[in-house]
């Protein structure tokens, strides 16, 4: 009972600062006009301040005092100690963190140019590798031998980082729900931790669990603050680093398919995204409105009850990989083709595949544009693609007629010979 007391107390450090910090992060973001005016492509309907990612950061920065302090001075085990195969600098580590809230912090008050925004990520992922944390190899599940990554082990585990950090931030699009998904993921994500024994990555993810649930109090529908890009970048990048301090240099297939689960509705969300404007040919960075919370909003659910769903949806798959987490290979396959199945019935019955933007010739302007499906002309182009596949398909099955008749008559002729 008493390892527990330690964790109890990061995570009320993170709680209380968090909470007494947001009103502070609000007027900071008043003053700096870090606000989300309403507009066409946003749900608020006032003016609401962001930044709110200061106050989560603050959370983490307090709870990290008090785990020094409760280790020098009251004989709490000391978690900045890596795992064996791990050489892990700290504070390095420390700066990564510092670098990505600098970085939505900017973007939020002077809107940063996508590449801006993600050079800021990349540069925050590369401290955090140069500071230890990378996969170096995985354990072949079949063969049992080690596939060896040697130096491309560094820019996958880059790229590791800035995905799980844009998973967050593209979901952050209703009150609560990122704020929500990484409370739920990081108290997944520490009881990993605690069973594998990780010390520094369960202190971590209990701190962030802390912060965001403080966070919620300000956040939930209807929200008076929201995190921002200081803070789903943060949230983000906090829990991809969790999910690597979780494993060792040497990890097997499983340690690195866990946390892809626990994040499951934010990286399908993402995934959907792609597909679908990849479906359109629209630019993948083009906003639309086909996203999780605009679909069941669309259902007829409220803001409240989109979110909830979606919590609902998040810790099934928590309790998933939980459950793989505790069983032998066959059953772990059994039970992740049963989330994968559940999890891609739930997209299609949301549509989150189908495209919500078109492109459209307007004869009036004779230019091309983007139409949505308020537009009359959204519903012409989809019928132009849908005559357009069926001519494609009656073509194909011409050639496959045509290509058998073929094979028919050169059978029978050498039957005549």
């Amino acid at each position: 009972m008493d390892f527990v007391i330690p964790y109890i107390c990061v995570a009320a450090a993170a709680f209380i600062t968090t909470f007494a910090c947001v009103p502070l992060a609000k007027r900071i973001a008043i003053l700096v006009d870090a606000v989300d005016y309403p507009s066409k492509r946003r749900i608020n309907k006032k003016p609401i301040p962001r930044l709110g990612g200061l106050a989560v950061f603050a959370g983490l920065i307090v709870a990290f005092i008090v785990q020094l302090l409760g280790t020098w001075y009251l004989g709490w085990p000391p978690v900045l100690i890596p795992h064996p195969s791990m050489a892990i600098n700290y504070p390095l580590l420390g700066v990564s963190f510092l670098l990505i809230v600098i970085t939505g912090a900017m973007d939020d008050i002077i809107q940063l140019s996508p590449k801006a925004k993600l050079a800021g990520q990349v540069l925050a992922a590369l401290c955090a590798v140069m500071s230890g944390v990378a996969i170096h190899a995985i354990v072949d599940p079949f063969e049992g031998d080690y596939i060896q990554f040697g130096w491309i082990a560094y820019p996958i585990t880059v790229l590791y980082l800035v995905a799980y950090t844009n998973i967050i931030n593209l979901i952050d699009r209703l009150d609560g729900l990122a704020a929500g998904i990484s409370a739920i993921a990081s108290v997944s994500m520490f009881s990993f931790a605690v069973l594998a024994g990780r010390v520094d990555a369960a202190a971590l993810a209990i701190a962030l669990a802390g912060s965001c649930l403080a966070f919620l109090r300000y956040n939930f529908h209807p929200a008076s603050i929201f995190l921002g890009d200081s803070g789903s970048l943060l949230l983000g990048f906090a829990l991809g680093t969790i999910s690597l301090l979780n494993v060792s240099r040497t990890a097997a297939l499983t340690s690195l398919i866990i946390p892809l689960i626990v994040a499951g509705v934010p990286i399908i969300d993402t995934l959907s995204a792609i597909v679908r404007r990849t479906r359109a040919h629209v630019s993948i960075g083009q906003a639309d409105k086909g996203h999780i919370h605009h679909r069941l909003i669309e259902e007829g659910y409220d803001q409240r009850q989109a979110v909830l769903l979606i919590y609902l949806w998040c810790i099934l798959l928590s309790i998933g990989a939980a459950t793989i987490n505790q069983v032998g290979i066959e059953a772990r396959i059994v039970i992740f083709l049963v989330l994968l199945a559940c999890s891609a019935a739930f997209a299609m019955r949301l549509h989150l595949f189908e495209p919500v933007l078109r492109h459209h010739y307007n004869p009036k302007t004779h230019k091309d544009e983007i139409v949505t499906p308020d537009d009359p002309a959204f519903a012409q182009e989809e019928q132009a693609q849908r005559q357009h596949r069926r001519e494609l398909h009656e073509k194909h099955r011409e050639q496959i007629d045509h290509a058998l008749h073929r094979t028919a008559r050169r059978g029978g002729d050498r039957k005549d010979q």
